[in-house]
């Protein structure tokens, strides 16, 4: 009898580890695929996340510095842009659990007098405008990026930038564009505004702040900081190279700080950022139920609070994309989160092909 019982957990294992190398497999030929017909993406690094299968996979194929030819590896960070946001909202929402803020306070005591009295001067009524506006880019402001931002970035690209100069920036050159909760305005300055609250609230550099309201000790998130503002892991690889053919860009030339104050920032591995998604939305961070949901119930334009609520290959999915040509999702009806880095801007549209091509495996395997 033991010797049957014996056996029967052997072959699961045997079975369970036989579907594991199936799907990895598959997963690789995608990522291959993908590589061989677009040569130009210069690098791609995938990872999926599935802990009901068992599965923290990464793959890495192409060149982290297409100049040197150095071969690109699973385990290296990226910039991962605006994937920051949803960190930063994360943030927020975690200060509204310990009931530090709530989703409807006006931004007006929150953020910093400096910019209270700017963002007034230009006729914002801050009164109106509460945290949920900014999370969900329906405050009505615009953003510094808009007019000559990356021709004055392409041309000095050492130049350093503060938050203030990007805040001070967006009354200069624009005006107020609707009554917050009538119009979605995808603007970075939303993000440093609430920046500015997480340190309001917390009395610490927002970066400082942002790494411990999320837990990243506890979540063994090792590959995760801030550029410029925190020291890169000791144990880990350099950052690897994106690109952008328009000017053409090579991030290694640029300061950081043209995004780097909460709409951008934070370097990642693929695998850090994936269980970043998966942690948050399995709960493991945000655990007020409610507040989690309101994370992802659409606001405007499928933007929620940090992610948007999209379709991937019929699937729900809770997404944000960076810059660069950073991905991440979770699948709720997957309990997964895939994460996807395309090193050449000009084919981060990509990205959302893969991770389709990776969700449709998963649900046939």
């Amino acid at each position: 009898m033991k010797n049957r019982i014996f056996l029967a957990i052997a072959l699961l294992f045997c079975t369970s580890g036989a579907n594991a190398q199936a799907i990895e497999k598959r997963l690789q030929h995608i990522a291959d695929s993908f590589y061989q017909a677009i040569p130009n993406t210069t690098g791609i690094v995938i990872h999926v996340a599935a802990p009901d299968e068992q599965l923290s996979w990464s793959y890495a194929t192409g060149y982290a510095d297409k100049n040197t030819k150095q071969l690109l590896a699973a385990d290296q960070p990226v910039l991962i842009a605006s994937n920051t946001k949803t960190y930063v909202a994360a943030a927020i929402l975690k200060l509204c659990e310990q009931g530090k803020v709530a989703l409807e306070d006006p931004v007006g005591p929150l953020i910093s007098e400096r910019s209270r009295i700017l963002l007034q001067n230009d006729g914002y009524e801050l009164d109106a405008i509460h945290i949920r506006h900014l999370l969900s880019h329906s405050s009505g402001i615009s953003d510094y990026t808009e007019g000559d931002y990356f021709d004055f970035v392409n041309t000095h690209r050492q130049y350093h930038w503060t938050r203030d100069e990007q805040i001070e920036r967006t009354v200069e050159i624009t005006q107020p564009l609707a009554a917050p909760g009538d119009t979605f305005k995808y603007a970075d300055v939303n993000y440093l505004l609430l920046t500015e609250i997480i340190e309001q609230q917390t009395h610490k550099p927002f970066y400082t702040a942002i790494r411990a309201l999320l837990g990243y000790n506890r979540l063994k998130l090792r590959q995760t900081w801030f550029t410029e503002l925190e020291p890169s892991p000791e144990d880990g690889k350099e950052l690897a190279h994106q690109y952008w053919s328009k000017y053409p860009w090579d991030s290694y030339d640029l300061d950081p700080s043209w995004d780097l104050y909460g709409g951008g920032g934070i370097a990642a591995t693929a695998a850090d950022l994936a269980w970043f998604f998966q942690y948050l939305f399995e709960g493991r961070i945000v655990q007020d139920k409610q507040l989690l949901r309101a994370m992802h119930t659409e606001v405007l334009n499928h933007y929620c609070l940090g992610v948007k609520n999209i379709q991937v290959g019929g699937l729900e999915a809770w997404y944000h994309g960076g810059f660069w040509g950073t991905d991440a999702a979770y699948f709720p009806a997957l309990n997964c989160s895939v994460s996807v880095f395309i090193l050449q801007k000009d084919e981060r549209d990509k990205g959302g092909a893969i991770c389709k091509e990776i969700v449709t495996a998963l649900q046939q395997h």
